[in-house]
């Protein structure tokens, strides 16, 4: 195991190369969140900042954790080549459509059908485990790109804001999850 204080560019291009990345959250009490996120959604900005596009689903844990406590963990394994898990540690901030700063961070990610949030991840540690428990798995294709994408697109941006207002509004623990301006 190897800690570090900041990305380098070993850990950069790793992280550049996994189509998959998993996020945790908790908030101060009730249930730590874990979701795994992929397509063109990341960044790695410099050594210290991380940012990534989230896309709506089914839940919104991660918005109302980060609004109650900044604390975020990405992690990213490789299933092919090599094997290393790396973990980057540290505080985000969420950046929503209504945010005066959305413009110029949706600007890094294409245009992609259901859109939700940014959270921009500063980091405070990163740490490399061995990796060797992880199996190896061959990436076929995204299924976001087949099904999720699709979807929202047909929604559209008043469907879109309808499925949030049904299914993001709150966390599982009853949270705020701050989508709308108004809440």
């Amino acid at each position: 195991m190897a800690k570090f204080t900041k990305l380098n560019n070993t850990l950069t291009k790793f992280i550049e190369k996994q189509p998959l990345f998993f996020v945790a959250t908790a908030g101060y009490e009730g249930r730590v969140n874990l979701s795994p996120k992929g397509m063109d959604t990341l960044r790695v900005i410099d050594d210290n900042h991380i940012s990534w596009l989230s896309l709506s689903g089914s839940g919104n844990e991660t918005a109302a954790h980060v609004l109650e406590t900044p604390r975020m963990t990405l992690m990213f394994c490789a299933f092919e080549g090599d094997a290393m898990i790396l973990r980057t540690y540290g505080n985000a901030q969420v950046i929503y459509p209504h945010d005066d700063a959305w413009e110029e961070a949706v600007a890094l990610y294409p245009s992609i059908g259901g859109t939700r949030q940014i959270y921009n991840l500063t980091i405070d540690m990163a740490q490399t485990s061995c990796g060797t428990g992880v199996p190896y798995m061959q990436f076929k294709k995204s299924r976001a790109e087949d099904e999720l994408v699709p979807y929202f697109d047909d929604l559209g941006p008043q469907g879109t804001e309808k499925f949030w207002r049904k299914k993001n509004m709150v966390s599982l623990d009853g949270k705020p999850t701050g989508i709308f301006k108004d809440t």
